[in-house]
């Protein structure tokens, strides 16, 4: 080989690792910066009030939530809802993972149990009880509650009880997708 076929196959390499490293690096940024998921509830508006029977002045009823189109890689979604706004720091209110990929709404009133017949396995909230605990802020205050959805590039197989740190922990460099709602409540 000669001086000149050398200097042309040593640039070829570098322009190949070039193109290597920008699409390692596209990877990455696609597994830092998820896609958006269309989360929503028929049982409110975006930002209005929370309905009272699906708080602690009613019957701690879990909203009905619905989504669509998730990335094709779904093998699962974990949903975490939570009140940022407790004087105490954030208060979970509902821990739920291992959702079935093929899932697309979750019922009112879903039952509070530590796992359900498709897989779905539910954590335990900050008032330490397993399922959803509706919103109970204190003395008046209007708080913000948060319904985080997230679509898994796989299960995270916590068992059933797991909290939302643990969740969170599990669910890291594995999001595929995520959707937010929220509503407000103050009694």
């Amino acid at each position: 080989m000669c001086h000149s076929q050398r200097k042309l196959l040593s640039g070829a390499v570098v322009t190949l690792g070039c193109f290597a490293i920008i699409a390692t690096c596209s990877r990455r940024s696609a597994k830092t910066a998820p896609l958006t998921l269309q989360l929503v509830s028929p049982g409110f508006s975006p930002g209005a009030t929370i309905p009272k029977p699906l708080t602690c002045d009613g019957g701690d009823l879990s909203p009905a939530l619905q989504w669509q189109s998730p990335p094709d890689a779904t093998q699962s979604f974990a949903l975490i809802a939570d009140d940022p706004d407790a004087p105490v720091g954030t208060w979970v209110h509902w821990v739920m993972f291992d959702m079935p990929p093929t899932l697309r709404s979750l019922p009112q009133n879903f039952p509070k149990a530590a796992q359900s017949a498709d897989g779905s396995r539910q954590g335990t909230n900050d008032f330490d009880k397993i399922g959803y605990g509706g919103p109970c802020p204190p003395g008046g205050q209007l708080h913000r509650y948060f319904f985080k959805l997230y679509a898994l590039d796989t299960k995270v197989n916590l068992k059933p009880g797991a909290t939302k740190k643990d969740l969170e922990r599990a669910m890291q460099g594995h999001i595929l997708a995520r959707g937010e709602y929220m509503g407000r409540y103050s009694h």
